[in-house]
């Protein structure tokens, strides 16, 4: 069942009543060959129940379409909607807004580059007829494991789906604040591209990292198994090597106008934003 808040979706509690397994990853952004390398290893590492799947599906990638059939003909796959998959449904755009351009010109091309490369995957996806099922996506989903832990799915952190006070580099007081409303044993959540598995006051973060666009060292798909039942449950990191420059010149088949900025990502030259040099 769906129920709406303000334009925003949220689905009924579900509470999964025996023993399951479940690979849980986030922020594909629109890589398929990545996201086939990630398959490809759930199924050879025994495959899963159900797949859990925290948003940022199909922008800044060669192959929206692609990986938006894919996900959607998973079994049992439940999704929540990253800040992307929003601008691209909605038309908003990321930083720098109007108003910074008005101050600092030179900012101009990196907005104009942001809004192209939102058109470009908003005029993929609304010709190949995805637009209403990304526009349903909901916010979050909660899921009660059989050993009674409770599971909140959601992009950036519980209520947001772009926020960064979930940055790895953030003290335990800080995530506390953002976790204490948040009714759940278990936050887990994408965004950052960045693993994380932390407890802070008895609630555990979980981010699984990132299929694609990487900000670490490490250029691996990223993505966690889950194996749960009424005696517990267990999280496992994995790492997966996929053909890189396959994607590479995938992405510059696409003529897709951030081509450049991708292809810094996918081969490692994108600083996170917590490690960038602030000037006054």
């Amino acid at each position: 069942m769906q129920a709406t808040d303000g334009g925003l979706i949220f689905l009924a509690a579900t509470t999964l009543s025996k023993s399951v397994r479940i690979a849980l990853f986030s922020d594909i952004h629109g890589n398929s060959i990545a996201l086939d390398a990630v398959l490809a290893d759930i199924q050879a590492s025994g495959g899963v129940d159900e797949y859990w799947i925290l948003g940022d599906l199909c922008a800044i990638g060669h192959d929206p379409v692609g990986v938006l059939e894919q996900v959607a003909r998973l079994p049992n796959a439940r999704f929540v909607r990253g800040n992307t998959d929003r601008y691209t449904v909605t038309g908003a755009l990321p930083n720098p807004t109007f108003a910074e351009v008005a101050k600092d010109t030179n900012l101009i091309p990196k907005f104009a580059e942001v809004a192209q490369s939102f058109a470009w995957t908003q005029g993929a996806v609304a010709s190949a007829g995805w637009l209403p099922w990304l526009e349903g996506l909901p916010l979050e989903q909660r899921i009660s494991l059989p050993d009674g832990t409770r599971i909140l799915l959601v992009h950036a952190s519980p209520g947001n789906d772009d926020d960064e006070r979930i940055w790895p580099n953030r003290t335990d007081a800080e995530l506390q604040s953002v976790l204490a409303q948040s009714e759940a044993d278990v936050v887990c959540v994408g965004h950052t591209h960045w693993v994380m598995d932390r407890t802070v006051k008895d609630i555990r973060l979980i981010n699984p990292g990132s299929i694609s666009n990487p900000v670490s060292s490490d250029l691996r798909a990223k993505y966690a198994l889950i194996t749960a039942d009424e005696s517990g449950h267990d999280f496992v990191f994995r790492q997966v090597e996929y053909d890189r420059g396959a994607a590479i010149e995938a992405v510059k088949r696409s003529r897709h106008p951030a081509a450049d900025y991708i292809i810094r990502f996918i081969t490692g030259q994108v600083t996170p934003p917590w490690e960038r040099t602030q000037t006054p």
